[in-house]
């Protein structure tokens, strides 16, 4: 079980930490201003979602590994990995070829801590060519992260467009 070690996590605060982004987008018809688009932006848990970040588009598999807990859940386009190594192993080498060839423009990003359990929620605007293919979307990601003995770990991914 993905949060078998997070004994005061309750069900409920869970379900409220999940929910903030769907209910943040549910108001989107309002025009926020710029400095609304980015928070939590120092926080330790920020920190180690921009390391990764950076980590897969600078092709340092050492240290994109070593922001994931090992038993990582990563949701992407109908696929789903269960571990850190799996995704180092597959997936990973993939999403660094991808982000060292098109440009990412990060246009929205909350991380919010409560306690030891954090989420990031960010949308990216990626544009580019890949593989003779143009790109031009609005990625959307959501982590969850966990700081334990080691720190504040990635323990969940979900990448859609």
């Amino acid at each position: 079980m993905l949060f078998k070690n997070l004994n005061a996590l309750t069900v409920a605060s869970l379900f409220s930490l999940l929910m903030l982004p769907v209910i943040v987008v549910a108001h989107g018809t309002e025009k926020p201003n710029a400095t609304e688009m980015f928070t939590g932006e120092t926080s330790a848990a920020a920190q180690v979602v921009k390391t990764f970040h950076k980590a897969l588009q600078q092709g340092n598999a050492a240290v994109a590994r070593s922001s994931l807990a090992d038993n990582v859940l990563i949701i992407e386009g109908g696929g789903v990995e269960r571990s850190a190594d799996e995704y180092a192993s597959h997936h990973m080498l993939s999403d660094m070829k991808f982000l060292a060839a098109v440009k990412g423009e990060v246009i929205e990003h909350h991380t919010v801590v409560q306690g030891d359990v954090a989420y990031s929620v960010s949308r990216t605007k990626m544009s580019g060519e890949y593989k003779g293919k143009v790109i031009d979307y609005t990625g959307k990601e959501t982590l969850v992260l966990v700081k334990n003995e080691k720190g504040w770990r990635i323990v969940h991914i979900h990448w859609s467009r």
